[in-house]
């Protein structure tokens, strides 16, 4: 598997957004203090694990006196091990995950912070040539511009996770990058805080893709993507993309319809010009020839029933971010959405319920109103979802199942 910039920190995007919904698998963490899992705990195989790296770090270049800044502070975290050993493996659908990662809490706060720092993004804009709305998603999705940037400490992490051994050459090769990004003068040890798995910042780069990619765009001598300023990450991210050839004023994909019996070739394995397209019958949603953007494939992510899209070559350089086709689709229409874009316009199929989004936007309503609170109404069937319906069950003696149901909906509608 090739590693993206993050994969295996945090996981795919649809994992990554779970709890931005009280369901985007997560990355929402919990202070380090408030949980006892994530507090150092005392563990002589890894302090003699830790001892035995030091060598292996001062070959790799890390001077003694980073060693003693650094390791002497690093703890075994019990609750790091555990996460990483039980990650969950699941998918969202496509319809699910954006109506996280594209809700309207989502676009309306990316639409304030593009304002808010407008003059930084236009600056980063003539430098790098990613646009401000790309570069916003980008931060939306990381880390809900800002508000969930990780405070676990960094150096603990990846010690405990090198230690632990799963994938001990990875994780290691994180912590010595780590080191150097501490040695060079970027961050303190204190201050170098971020996701379970080492993901950092407003933009969670890992510590080998931020020694790449990351880039002092405020001139201070630092490339700081932790600071409550974001300029740094946002610059970053902008960097990377365009390392790997981002194309400014190019879309990374169009919603299109395509025609009666369209049986592809479907998929990013396949492409063929726009006009070649339109010989085949596809259009954009409005009926128009979709413009030459270049080479472009089509996709249906949710199955024939569902939304289609073709997309170019800016698809690609975002899947070098995160290479998750829900990831890369939720930062195209965030972008979209935050530059005035209207909401997919297709219909997606109902699940496996035969609920569609409206009637499970339906359920949580009915339920709230009726004193079950699903902590948000967004269509999403999480936890908090899941805990109300089994309290409305267990309050009207039924069989417990949390199951977000088309009977459910019909007796929350007869007891409205």
């Amino acid at each position: 598997m090739r590693l993206s910039r993050r994969t295996m920190a945090l996981g795919l995007g649809a994992t990554a957004l779970a709890a931005c919904s009280g369901g985007p698998g997560s990355r929402t963490l919990a202070p380090a203090g408030a949980d006892p899992a994530m507090r150092p705990a005392r563990n002589p195989a890894f302090d003699a694990w830790l001892d035995g790296f030091r060598p292996r770090a001062r070959a790799a270049g890390i001077s003694e006196a980073t060693l003693e800044r650094a390791l002497p502070r690093a703890g075994f975290l019990p609750g790091v091990v555990e996460r990483d050993r039980n990650q969950a493996e699941f998918t969202r659908s496509l319809e699910d995950y954006l109506a996280i990662a594209a809700s309207d809490e989502r676009v309306a706060m990316g639409r304030a912070m593009r304002r808010r720092h407008v003059a930084t993004l236009a600056a980063i804009d003539a430098r790098y040539g990613v646009e401000p709305e790309i570069v916003t998603a980008i931060w939306g999705l990381e880390s809900r511009y800002g508000e969930r940037r990780g405070d676990i400490p960094v150096i603990s992490a990846l010690a405990t996770l090198a230690f632990d051994g799963r994938r001990g050459p990875f994780f290691e090769r994180q912590l010595v990058a780590a080191l150097r990004i501490l040695e060079r003068g970027d961050i303190t040890p204190d201050r170098m805080t971020g996701s379970w798995a080492g993901a950092m910042g407003h933009t969670q780069f890992i510590p080998t893709s931020f020694e790449a990619y990351a880039v002092d765009f405020t001139g201070d001598g630092r490339r700081d993507i932790w600071s409550d300023d974001p300029t740094d990450a946002l610059a970053s991210a902008a960097a990377y993309l365009d390392r790997f050839g981002w194309r400014r004023g190019q879309p990374w994909g169009v919603e299109v319809r395509l025609p009666a019996g369209f049986s592809g070739p479907l998929g990013r394995g396949t492409t063929r010009s726009p006009a070649a397209w339109a010989a085949a019958g596809v259009r954009d949603m409005d009926g128009h020839r979709v413009p030459d953007h270049g080479p472009a494939s089509i996709l249906r992510p949710a199955g024939a029933a569902g939304p289609a899209f073709m997309v170019f070559p800016n698809f690609g350089v975002i899947a070098r971010y995160n290479n998750a086709e829900s990831y890369v689709i939720g930062v195209g229409h965030l972008a979209d959405r935050i530059a005035g874009g209207p909401p997919i316009r297709a219909s997606f199929p109902p699940d496996a319920e035969g609920l569609t989004l409206s009637d499970r936007k339906e359920i949580q309503e009915r339920l709230t109103r009726a004193g079950f609170d699903t902590n948000g109404v967004d269509g999403v069937i999480g936890s908090s979802t899941e805990a109300a319906i089994r309290a409305y069950e267990r309050a009207r003696r039924l069989p417990e199942t949390g199951r977000a149901t088309r009977a459910l909906l019909d007796r929350l509608r007869r007891s409205a």
